[in-house]
């Protein structure tokens, strides 16, 4: 039997970074070497025979550089797009870092050393990202081969640049050993295209709405915090595409690194999907002052001016955005939800900061679609939160057919294959709790195993559960204020003068379309007037309501 083991350097679990070694044979393969601290490969001799990078994001990338400068000898490999754009991860002057990295082909079986092959399937994810399916054949007519299949970062949707991972081209595999990253867990989103409406539609009302009667917040300028590669050029194409911004009077600046790597797009736009290509033979993909939105460079220092009209600015995540927050200058503040760190906005009502959610990543559903249709014997998740990934592995769907893995950095594995499934334990998934009922009131006593749970802050930001029922099993389940700002609630009825009751409009604590409740899980949002929560109080008979928009038909939808 060959020999087949999984020795991770890094799992992605919060900033660490990925990197693992694969033992196949005689044979060793590092998979990606994003590892921040770099002191955990060996140092006088060189950790692998050869490299594999899956694409070019810096927690997959960034120690590769010193790897090579350690090892010259070594040799990394990685698809043409991803070679290109290594060099982002260290400088924007991509001609300041030698190309050391060596091309592979797409779907074309590269054979490295005697029996160890390589295959690179495009993964979705990002420009370049592969999919790496690695065989090792042992010497003998009667030898079977072994296979292992690494996802690397996949997404099986188009997104505007980048077209998704096509599952019929890995379907029937049947990999000895999938590694498969779990960075959603198991969580279910909505469809791509309905995301990015929702983003589209967020930063629009953002640049028209108007100021209120007393002067408060109205209009904003939108500030996009991102990361070098990927969502920053994602969205840029998507607002030069989308019908809100088609042709609208609006300025988009582009500021730090995520300029640098539109830049390196540019120069590989025949590696991208044919209607990228089509798109930039009528107008540039990116930077154009001629063609509404304009997109432009920003230069450093207009950042403390720039807002001074409404605009949108694409900046670099790590950058100190307090030179953009000047008196008088209203700004959203939009993090992507898989990478907003906590962050502390100045004290100012000229300030809010909200999340979205823009995936480019599998989720729960379609990470099981994948390993289903591959029907591997072993399962490696990684990449994701410790917690999403205990998630994955118990899934009883998944747990009945396949041997489960989620090992921390520094954890071997080892990977037999036989011919039978072996049943394996079932991990601990349940906890019990006590539940009292006193007239209507239903009280929950959690075990400290789900409070200490670091999802549990994140559980719902009001304070508010939504119960329901699923067939037997009762479902609960927390609510975000921003669900509670989309849904019109039932008790929401029309008075004979035709005006709202019992909502935020006639609320004594909505002021200028805010909510001024500290008891309120709406606390300092901006609320629609049709809005409502469980700390509604009617404005007393003396005092009037501020109201900007006094009637439905007269509201924009939030």
């Amino acid at each position: 039997m060959a020999q087949l083991e999984f020795f991770p350097f890094g799992v992605g679990h919060a900033d660490e970074g990925v990197s693992f070694l694969i033992r196949m044979g005689p044979y060793q393969i590092l998979l990606d070497c994003g590892l921040r601290d770099m002191a955990l490969l060996p140092s006088d001799l060189p950790p692998a025979d050869l490299v594999l990078c899956s694409h070019a994001h810096a927690d997959h990338a960034r120690g590769l550089l010193s790897l090579h400068r350690a090892f010259p000898q070594l040799p990394i490999y990685a698809t043409e797009v991803t070679t290109q754009l290594l060099a982002l991860n260290w400088t924007t002057e991509r001609s300041q870092v030698p190309l050391f990295a060596q091309a592979l082909p797409w779907r074309s079986p590269v054979e490295f050393q005697d029996g160890l092959t390589a295959e690179l399937f495009p993964a979705g994810h990002l420009p370049g990202a592969a999919v790496i399916l690695l065989t090792y054949t042992p010497r003998g007519s009667q030898a079977r081969p072994y296979t292992v299949l690494y996802t690397g970062d996949f997404f099986l949707s188009n997104s505007r640049l980048v077209e998704g991972l096509r599952l019929e081209e890995l379907r029937g595999l049947e990999p000895d050993v999938l590694i498969v990253e779990g960075s959603y867990g198991t969580a279910r989103y909505p469809h791509r295209r309905q995301q990015e409406n929702q983003v589209a539609e967020r930063i629009s009302q953002a640049l028209s709405a108007e100021r209120n009667s007393e002067g408060q917040v109205g209009h904003q300028s939108v500030l996009l915090p991102l990361p070098t590669l990927g969502l920053g050029q994602e969205l840029l194409m998507l607002l030069r595409s989308h019908h809100l911004f088609t042709g609208r009077d609006v300025d988009i600046w582009v500021d730090g690194t995520i300029a640098a790597g539109c830049d390196a797009y540019l120069e590989l736009l025949p590696h991208f999907p044919a209607s990228v290509q089509n798109f930039a033979r009528h107008q540039s993909l990116f930077w154009d002052e001629r063609v509404r939105p304009r997109v432009r460079r920003l230069p450093s220092d207009q950042r403390e001016t720039v807002g001074n009209t409404p605009c949108i600015v694409l900046t670099d995540l790590t950058s100190d955005w307090n030179a953009f927050f000047q008196p008088d200058t209203p700004w959203l503040v939009l993090l992507p939800q898989h990478l907003a760190d906590p962050f502390l906005l100045p004290n100012s009502d000229q300030l809010t900061m909200e999340t979205y959610l823009l995936a480019q990543h599998c989720d729960g559903p379609s990470t099981t679609q994948l390993i289903h249709n591959l029907r591997p014997q072993h399962v490696i998740f990684v990449h994701g939160n410790p917690n999403y990934l205990a998630d994955l592995t118990g899934l009883e769907e998944l747990h009945n057919r396949y041997h489960l893995h989620s090992p921390s950095a520094g954890s071997l594995v080892e990977l037999p294959i036989g011919e039978t499934f072996l049943q394996p334990a079932p991990p601990e998934t349940t906890y019990e709790g006590e539940l009292a009922e006193l007239g209507t009131v239903v009280t929950f006593t959690l075990p400290d195993a789900i409070t200490a749970d670091s999802r549990w802050r994140g559980l719902a930001d009001t304070g508010l559960i939504e119960a329901r029922w699923q067939g037997q099993d009762l479902v609960l389940r927390g609510l975000t204020q921003r669900e509670l700002l989309n849904q019109i609630s039932d008790r929401i009825s029309l008075s004979t003068d035709g005006t709202l009751k019992d909502s935020c409009a006639t609320c004594r604590h909505c002021r200028g379309q805010r909510c001024w409740n500290p008891g309120s899980p709406l606390f300092n949002f901006k609320v629609p007037p049709e809005g409502y929560c469980p700390a509604y109080e009617p404005t007393p008979p003396d005092e009037k309501p501020v109201l900007d928009h006094p009637f439905p038909d007269q509201i924009e939808e939030n």
